[in-house]
């Protein structure tokens, strides 16, 4: 079974095989999967809307990187740069300051007692979606998309895709009309990832992705690594190095 929806999400539609929903609203953080899922929806899409969160994430770089890696993919995916519409950011610092994890405090990166690890933020996913959604229905805007990847989850349980059913269905209740969450990553490993991101939009959106994406939890943009900006030994960007490792040996 999981083999199957794995090959389904690798399907890579053409601009003339757009989805019978007109638009999509990307939740777009500026790492590599939420680029890769930008360029998935700017292909599958004809009007394509983002939106990023300031939860006080120690990485807050990234609020940066995702606005130079917007700004690249009008070169690298040329055919479908007019369909990019406005970007959105979302003050939730108030709710970041609830978890106090290890994403928003300095706090050392380890696994807790209940055995999620310590960089797992409390609701974060389902604070996201609810509120991606309240400001695509204002938006007029038909499909969330989503980074979130059950194979390289993390231990993060609002990354799984029952988590994502749940939400689809709870929102589309509260808004009295269909929600689609589309999570295009979600059955792919990060070496598949990359393969996405090649399939989409060849060696310059692959390069546009480890130049200009974060990832790192630690917001470390010294080194540039062959997989990109990172310190190379947290949880992101260990995910990150093994699976460009993968993909570039295949």
């Amino acid at each position: 079974m999981r083999a199957a929806r794995l090959a389904d999400r690798r399907f890579v539609m053409s601009p003339s095989q757009l989805s019978s929903a007109a638009s999509a609203l990307v939740l777009f953080s500026g790492g590599q999967d939420s680029a890769t899922c930008l360029a998935w929806a700017l292909e599958r899409y004809e009007r394509v809307e983002t939106v990023g969160f300031d939860y006080g994430q120690r990485h807050a770089v990234e609020l940066m990187a995702r606005l130079k890696v917007r700004a690249g993919m009008g070169d690298v995916l040329p055919l479908s740069a007019d369909r990019l519409g406005p970007d959105h950011v979302i003050d939730l610092t108030g709710f970041g300051a609830i978890g106090e994890t290890a994403m928003t405090t300095d706090r050392a990166i380890e696994i807790d007692a209940r055995g999620l690890p310590s960089t797992f933020v409390p609701g974060r996913n389902i604070v996201f979606l609810a509120v991606a959604a309240a400001l695509a229905d204002r938006r007029g805007l038909d499909v969330l998309v989503g980074g979130m990847c059950e194979t390289d989850f993390s231990g993060y349980p609002d990354c799984r895709r029952d988590t994502i059913d749940a939400m689809q269905a709870a929102l589309g209740l509260g808004l009295d009309k269909p929600v689609p969450i589309e999570t295009p990553l979600m059955w792919l490993t990060k070496a598949e990832t990359w393969s996405l991101a090649e399939q989409l939009g060849g060696a310059g959106l692959v390069k546009l992705i480890v130049e200009e994406s974060h990832t790192c939890y630690l917001g470390e943009r010294g080194t540039l690594h062959s997989w990109g900006h990172g310190c190379g030994a947290c949880p992101a960007c260990e995910l990150r190095s093994a699976g460009h490792a993968e993909w570039a040996a295949a």
